[in-house]
């Protein structure tokens, strides 16, 4: 008998069909002596489609709702199909005696793999292939211990209840804001918060009423000092008469005398290894990666390369059965500039400790770190090599000694006032040195997560003190006071987005990438520059949403409840019995309510079929127009679309346009049209381009040769 393996994609498919030594290739899987490996595609299977449960669901409608399906059913992708087919059939076949499920070891993955079995009637003996990497040696492990399948029904519990929570209120809250409203108005159960976050932040900004205040600094020659009226001081002055008087004070004095004087070591230790979360805002950062754009260059050099370990983790630690395999992933990643860094560690035994081995910190996968393939660097495009730079670097520092540093505080006392300066000696550069020439990971960030913030306008560089001693004196050269202003919050990067989702605990490292770009397809909120700002549409959005779905709050407390639910403590029925409940309340909200929705980008321009405004919408294809009547669905491209066909007398290309008689090209400056036939999709047969050059050319001559060959072909037609 034989084994099927169902992997999640078929690149992945092939590595594992390679190792194991299936490799008789064939359409839609691989065969070999004991295994029969094939793919998934991603998902097969998906949730069925309301009007899957009644035709009349097709059309949406706001009487039609809440859609509350007692049982919610499956359906085979049409775009897969074919190899849904394909997997069916293979689980038919009597030579195959169990299933391994090979696909991404987490939630989604196990998703993926049970709503195929589900289809197809799985009813033989099923085992799990977890493993965090995808090298040889991880595979062959993996198959080596192969898990019982039954071990992850509770995990395959969580992943149903997220999909059909998803459903129930992002598919009942986004038909009722639609049809109650007329536009596409999108809410979910993850998204609408993310959303209320960021319109709090806006809130937050736009009543922020900016103050002056002043700050008063000495300098004693090689060092300045801080005006504090005490320790607890944060130095800030609300009126420029205190402060130049205490400047003033302070530079009649001339000198100061040193009232306190404290030297204490202090260490920082390295930083943690990696999660999805740390290494996407690190990569926002550090290189002005989107989140998605670090989900997508990570998997490539996890699944494609081969060089790191499972991306999709919450965990910031290493397993202690880990600990065998660290020399010789350093030794993998011993190569060009990390040559020098890795070898000074493994001349002696690496120190281990619980910031970086912590079994009881680690979840379903272990923090992202080396595989111990070997790597060439020259093989990674310029994205990849960026990201596995901070991959490594981080990897490599786990290791280094911490940061070591004497600190010194001194306390000056001149004319009545007091100053305060902080000044560092470096000791052992330690982990630091990992990340010579490169930005320091652990410094300061400005990520926009507080409130009012003055930091940024009077933040001091590090600098060295001279030798002192208490009741010394030092020369005061001068004192001044310096006007500044309070500063709103920042705006959202992605990088502080993260982090607020993380701390609200809004979807998972897997998902929050995702969940930002649905914001910013859905013409919700924008980029501008590096920052994340809510739109027109996103403003009106957040007040036509029911209160309790812009709750960060209940957003975390499902996804608490999702967890539990994994671990096996949590009772999926009731917790799908509240969402049913949930699902229905707000439809019945946005039902009674009268507020109005007035599209935020609404042109000049009108609906040829029903006569009503055209609103303006983004979409991968550039700008269009689109009829606000939602029912009507008339839609045109804002910008012309320029065609290859060359007007007949400029030259340039003409536009194309749609008109009430259909598809027609134009030159705008010659004000030349021609109606393009459906048949000919716009393209110029040979009598119409003879027809053009006699139409338009006006006997004069055209510099280009297809035309003057076009005139003389017409020439000796005439003849």
């Amino acid at each position: 008998m034989k084994a099927l393996v169902l992997a999640e994609k078929p690149s992945v498919a092939k590595e594992i069909a390679r190792v194991l030594g299936s490799g008789g290739k064939q359409k839609g899987y691989f065969e070999g002596s004991k295994y029969v490996v094939t793919w998934a595609l991603g998902h097969l299977v998906t949730l069925a489609e309301p009007e899957d449960y009644d035709v009349k669901f097709r059309t949406w409608n706001l009487e039609d709702l809440p859609l509350l399906p007692d049982k919610m059913n499956l359906k085979v992708m049409k775009e897969t199909s074919q190899q849904f087919k394909t997997v069916a059939q293979l689980c038919k076949r009597n030579d195959i005696g169990e299933l391994i499920i090979a696909t991404d070891a987490g939630r989604e993955g196990e998703l993926v793999a049970r709503w195929i079995m589900e289809l197809v009637h799985w009813r033989k003996p099923f085992k799990r292939l977890w493993i965090s990497s995808q090298t040889d040696k991880a595979i062959k492990d993996g198959f080596a211990s192969l898990k019982p399948g039954k071990d992850y029904n509770h995990l395959y519990a969580s992943a149903v209840c997220r999909a059909e929570a998803d459903w129930l209120i992002g598919l009942n809250m986004t038909r009722a804001l639609t049809t109650k409203y007329n536009a596409q108005l999108a809410a979910g159960r993850v998204q609408t918060p993310t959303l209320a976050m960021m319109m709090e932040r806006e809130r937050e900004i736009a009543e922020f009423q900016s103050k002056p205040y002043w700050t008063v600094s000495a300098t004693f020659g090689s060092f300045a000092a801080q005006w504090r009226e005490s320790d607890a001081h944060d130095g800030r002055l609300w009126t420029r008469e205190a402060a130049e008087a205490a400047a003033e004070r302070a530079a009649k004095a001339g000198s100061a005398k040193v009232e306190n004087l404290r030297t204490s070591e202090r260490s920082e230790p390295h930083p943690q290894a990696y999660d999805l979360t740390e290494l996407q805002r690190d990569a926002n950062k550090r290189l002005g990666f989107s989140a998605k754009q670090t989900s997508n260059v990570l998997q490539k050099l996890y699944e494609t390369h081969k060089l790191v370990t499972y991306p999709r983790t919450d965990s910031r630690y290493l397993s202690s059965d880990m600990v065998p395999t660290l020399k010789g992933r350093l030794e993998s990643v011993a190569v060009g500039p990390y040559a020098p860094l890795a070898r000074k560690l493994l001349r002696a035994p690496l120190q281990v400790t619980k910031r970086i081995v912590d079994d009881g910190k680690v979840s379903d996968h272990h923090a992202i770190i080396p595989t111990e393939q070997y790597v060439q660097l020259g093989a990674l495009s310029n994205d990849e090599r960026r990201l596995y730079d901070l991959i490594v670097r981080r990897f490599i520092s786990l290791f280094y000694q911490p940061y070591r540093y004497d600190e010194t505080s001194v306390t000056l006392a001149a004319g009545g006032e007091r100053f305060y300066a902080k000044g560092k000696i470096e000791k052992e550069s330690g982990w630091k040195d990992v990340y010579a020439g490169h930005s320091d990971p652990l410094q300061d960030d400005e990520d926009g997560d507080d409130g009012e913030s003055h930091s940024r306008n009077d933040r001091q560089p590090a600098q060295v003190l001279p030798p002192m001693s208490i009741g010394g004196t030092l020369t005061l050269k001068s004192a001044a006071a310096k006007e500044l202003r309070t500063l709103p919050p920042a705006r959202y990067t992605e990088a502080s987005l993260l982090t607020r989702m993380e701390k609200h605990g809004l979807g998972t490292p897997a998902t929050r990438a995702d969940i930002i770009e649905k914001l910013l397809s859905t013409d919700t909120i924008e980029r501008i520059r590096s920052s994340l700002v809510p739109t027109a549409k996103g403003k009106q959005l957040i007040e036509l949403v029911v209160e309790q779905l812009r709750s960060p709050e209940l957003t975390a407390k499902w996804e608490g409840e999702l967890e539990r639910i994994a671990k096996g403590n949590g009772d999926p029925a009731k917790f799908m019995a509240g969402i049913r409940e949930q699902a229905a309340s707000w439809v019945a909200e946005v039902k009674r309510e009268t507020r109005e929705y007035k599209p935020h980008n609404m042109t000049g321009s009108f609906c040829p079929e029903c006569g009503k405004g055209m609103v303006e919408v983004k979409g991968k294809r550039g700008k269009s127009l689109v009829c606000s009547d939602r029912e009507c669905g008339y839609r045109r491209n804002a910008e012309p679309v320029l065609l290859n066909k060359r007007c007949p007398q400029c030259r340039k290309k003409m536009e194309l346009h749609d008109g009430k008689a259909g598809k027609y090209a134009q030159c705008k400056p010659c004000n030349v049209i021609e109606m393009l036939g459906d048949k000919d999709g716009g393209r110029m047969n040979r009598r119409e381009q003879e027809r053009l050059v006699q139409q338009y050319s006006d006997g004069a001559p055209l510099s280009n040769s297809l035309a003057d060959k076009l005139k003389a072909a017409l020439e000796a037609k005439k003849e």
